[in-house]
């Protein structure tokens, strides 16, 4: 029996996600959104590259998105490079300028600014990709078993 599942329309920072997620893995980069490295906050995109680098992209719609949020800073210390990624039109002047800054519609991205390497260290980055690979599988599992126990991943 083939299953359709219904996905409801895309928000803007989700659309922003897709561009960025795009862009990366045109980069040999994989990539997941909506990461949670721990209790309290949520990536919202976290990309593995082919030399094992880990980038974190904050995607910002617009305006009250950044201001609102205070949480960003607690993403730096589970990534070896940080971007913020948004909107043409965005007031990019807002945006820190020590951090990256990705230019992203709903299909494409540029990186304008590359964010400063910090490197994680050895046990922090195989907490990080053993969360990317875990979360990965169990997204891909529901997919293909929606029907699945959710005490089962």
């Amino acid at each position: 029996m083939n299953q359709t599942i219904p996905f409801p329309p895309l928000q803007p920072g989700q659309l922003l996600q897709r561009g960025v997620s795009r862009h990366l893995a045109s980069h040999g980069f994989a990539c997941i959104e909506e990461l949670v490295p721990a209790r309290g906050l949520r990536v919202d995109v976290m990309a593995l590259g082919p030399k094992g680098e880990i980038w974190v992209v904050e995607c910002k719609s617009c305006r009250s998105d950044f201001t609102s949020d205070s949480k960003w800073q607690g993403y730096l210390e589970w990534a070896d490079r940080f971007f913020f990624a948004v909107d043409e039109h965005f007031p990019t002047e807002l945006l820190p300028d020590d951090q990256g800054l990705i230019i992203a519609d709903s299909y494409q991205a540029e990186i304008i600014r590359m964010g400063p390497e910090t490197k994680l260290a050895a046990a922090r980055r195989k907490v990080v990709i053993q969360k990317f690979a875990t979360t990965a599988a169990q997204r891909l599992q529901r997919l293909r078993d929606p029907d699945m126990h959710p005490d089962w991943g």
